[in-house]
C-alpha cells in the first residue's frame, strides 16, 4: 500500500507525529506540492491525503492507481467529487475536529475589537501610562458584550459552540441556517437572514461555502447591518465580497471586521481588505491549535482504517 501526503506542513510542521500512518504501508510526506507536480507525486499511490492541494478531474483521471482521497480538512471543494465517484475513488473528510478552536478564535477577534488589549498593552510599554495625568485612559471605545445581540450564520457544531460562548457573555443569540434546526439551545432563536443582519450587533459567519452563498455578504447585506456592527468570519473568505466589505468599513457603514479567512490564501498584495479601516486579519489559524490538529490526524487515521476494512467513515461521495 502506497500513501502520499501532498501538503503536510500546515497540519504537521514538526510538532506532531506521522507514525500511525506509516503502519499502513509505504508512506511519503511532502510539505507542499505545486499544482504542476501533483500528478507526478501521486504517481502509482493508492491513497492520497491532501489539505489544500486541488485534485480536479484532470488530476484524478491521470492517476489510475488511486483508490482513496483523504481530505485533511472539513471543507471538500478542493476535490472533484463527481470525477472521483466515476473513478470509483472513495473520498473522506474530517468533520468536527476544530469546533472548540474555531469558536475560541471567533471570540479572540471579537474581544480584540471591543477591548483592543494589545493596543493598550503597547501603549503602557511605550510609557503612555507612566506619563498619563490620569489613573486611567483608553485609546479606543471599550464595549461590553453583555446585552448585545449576536447573530450566527450557519448553526452547525461551530455555530452552536459560538452561541454557547456568546450566551455565557450575556448576549442575545439569533441564528440563521439553511434548514430548520430542531431541539436547539433554549436561549437561541432561529430567524431569517434579513432579521439577523438588521438586529445583530455582532455577526459571525460559521457556514460552509457553497455556490449558492458565494459572496452573499455584499454591499446590499452590509447596508442592512447596523453602522456600529462588527463582522467576524472564520468560515470561508469567499462568503464575503471583499471590495464591498472594504467600502463599508472605510465609509463607516460597519464598525469593524475580524477575519481569519480571505478569498485567496495567501492573499494577493492588492487585496483591499489588507488596508481597510478597522480590519483585523489572522492567517487562517482558527483550526491550528495543536489539540485540534492532533484530533484531525487521529480522525484521518481512523478514516483510512475504515476504508481498508471496507467500512464507511466520513465518506462524502
Amino acid at each position: 500500500m502506497k500513501i502520499v501526503v501532498l501538503d503536510g506542513y500546515a497540519l504537521n510542521p514538526g510538532d506532531l507525529s506521522w507514525k500511525a500512518f506509516e503502519e499502513f504501508g509505504e508512506f511519503t510526506v511532502y510539505d507542499r506540492t505545486p499544482a504542476k507536480r501533483i500528478v507526478e507525486r501521486i504517481g502509482n499511490a493508492e491513497l492520497v491525503l491532501t489539505n489544500k492541494a486541488v485534485l480536479n478531474k484532470a488530476v484524478i483521471n491521470s492517476c489510475p492507481s488511486l483508490k482513496y482521497i483523504g481530505i485533511l480538512a472539513t471543507g471538500y471543494n478542493i476535490v472533484d467529487l463527481e470525477a472521483a465517484g466515476n473513478a470509483n475513488i472513495t473520498v473522506t473528510n474530517i468533520p468536527a475536529y476544530s469546533t472548540d478552536s474555531v469558536a475560541q478564535l471567533v471570540f479572540s477577534h471579537l474581544l480584540n475589537i471591543v477591548n483592543r488589549v494589545q493596543l493598550h498593552a503597547n501603549a503602557v510599554k511605550n510609557g503612555d501610562w507612566v506619563n498619563s495625568p490620569d489613573f486611567s485612559f483608553w485609546l479606543s471605545p471599550q464595549i461590553e458584550l453583555a446585552g448585545k445581540t449576536l447573530g450566527i450564520v450557519g448553526f452547525g457544531r461551530i455555530g452552536q459552540k459560538v452561541a454557547e460562548i456568546g450566551h455565557a457573555f450575556g448576549m442575545t443569540v439569533l441564528f440563521q441556517n439553511r434548514s430548520p434546526k430542531k431541539n436547539v439551545l433554549s436561549y437561541c432563536r432561529q430567524c431569517e437572514l434579513d432579521e439577523l443582519l438588521e438586529k445583530s450587533d455582532v455577526v459571525s459567519l460559521n457556514c460552509p461555502l457553497t455556490e449558492s452563498n458565494r459572496e452573499f455578504m455584499n454591499k446590499n447585506r452590509f447596508a442592512q447591518m447596523k453602522p456600529d456592527a462588527i463582522l467576524i468570519n472564520t468560515g470561508r473568505g469567499a462568503l464575503i465580497q471583499e471590495q464591498d466589505l472594504t467600502n463599508a468599513l472605510n465609509e463607516g457603514h460597519l464598525a469593524a471586521a475580524g477575519l481569519d479567512v480571505l478569498s485567496t490564501e495567501p492573499p494577493t498584495a492588492d487585496n483591499p481588505l489588507l488596508r481597510a479601516k478597522n480590519t483585523f486579519i489572522t492567517p487562517h489559524v482558527a483550526w491550528a491549535t495543536k489539540e485540534a490538529r492532533q484530533r484531525l490526524m487521529n480522525l484521518a487515521v481512523k478514516n483510512i482504517e475504515a476504508f481498508l476494512n471496507r467500512k464507511k467513515l466520513n465518506v462524502i461521495n
